[in-house]
């Protein structure tokens, strides 16, 4: 009989992979959200996370296609890393709809101050007030799926 002792490390390695696969979780639904909202409003796909990282690290992609592609490749990145905060808020102790609350405000808050600060989208007080309900509708439904996805996970060894 193996006894189970406390283990710092491995508390802290479980809480990040099921926040990765939380965070993953947040993605597809953040983006079957987006996928379904650029139909009725006949948005175009955004480039904006090729833009920020193009700004941050002073890239360019090499052409237009490119450009498409890598606005995807960083939106699954970007969003399912944002799963590991998930994971460190359990880690803490915060969990269920407290935690999937904050993480809420902090993916969307992270973004109402990040885009403005590389001039990629107006302050949220100068933006059209559509534009804003829609933007936190979507991250809405990623901190859901995210909690949802994380609290399943971890109920699973209880």
């Amino acid at each position: 009989m193996k006894i189970e002792t406390n283990n710092p490390m491995k508390e802290l390695g479980t809480a990040i992979g099921v926040g990765i696969l939380a965070g993953f979780a947040g993605t597809v639904a953040i983006t079957i959200s987006q996928m379904i909202e650029m139909q009725i409003t006949k948005r175009p796909a955004s480039t904006v996370p090729a833009d920020a990282v193009s700004k941050v690290l002073d890239v360019k992609p090499v052409r237009k296609a490119k450009k498409e592609q890598v606005s995807q490749e960083i939106h699954w990145t970007y969003g399912t890393a944002w799963g590991i905060p998930r994971g460190v808020l359990a880690l803490a102790g915060v969990k269920g709809w407290p935690a999937t609350l904050a993480h809420f405000v902090a993916i969307w808050g992270a973004e109402l101050v990040m885009l403005p600060s590389l001039d990629l989208a107006p302050p949220v007080t100068e933006a059209k007030p559509e534009t804003t309900a829609i933007d936190g509708l979507h991250h809405a439904v990623y901190a859901l799926a995210a909690g949802i996805a994380y609290d399943a996970i971890d109920s699973l060894d209880k």
